[in-house]
């Protein structure tokens, strides 16, 4: 096991153009001692894995508006196993009906975080879940 910090790679997967509580919470996690990369707005799911995958991160946080969840999510999370990231964990962010929830967690999310979670729970259910690639 390594000393370095869980590498998070923050995501805004779709059309959503909404990226204020993406960045509070990239800014949030690095502050609570993880290394944060921000990939910024409208990637498709194919370029939120390259990252994931250039990046070699622990954890892939993505954060959706939009609705497109139940589409783009499965595809990021498939895209990760086809490359060999089945142990990177995955966290939704966003508003998620409670009712797509189960879905989503079938597709390989471990965690959908709603509105008012703290960064601090989000930054404790990482670390207690999440394990280095290295």
């Amino acid at each position: 096991m390594t000393d370095r910090p869980l590498k998070v790679l923050i995501a805004k997967p779709g059309l959503d153009g909404h990226d204020r509580g993406a960045k509070v919470l990239a800014r949030g996690l690095r502050d609570e001692g993880f290394e944060v990369v921000y990939t910024g707005l409208r990637q498709t799911p194919e370029m939120v894995v390259t990252a994931a995958l250039q990046e070699d991160v622990d954890v892939v946080g993505l954060s959706i508006l939009s609705g497109a969840h139940m589409t783009l999510v499965p595809r990021i999370c498939s895209l990760l196993r086809e490359k060999g990231m089945d142990d990177v964990l995955i966290v939704v962010g966003g508003i998620i009906p409670d009712d797509d929830v189960p879905g989503l967690k079938e597709s390989g999310v471990a965690a959908v975080f709603g509105p008012g979670t703290t960064i601090g729970d989000v930054a404790d259910f990482i670390r207690a879940n999440a394990r280095s690639r290295d």
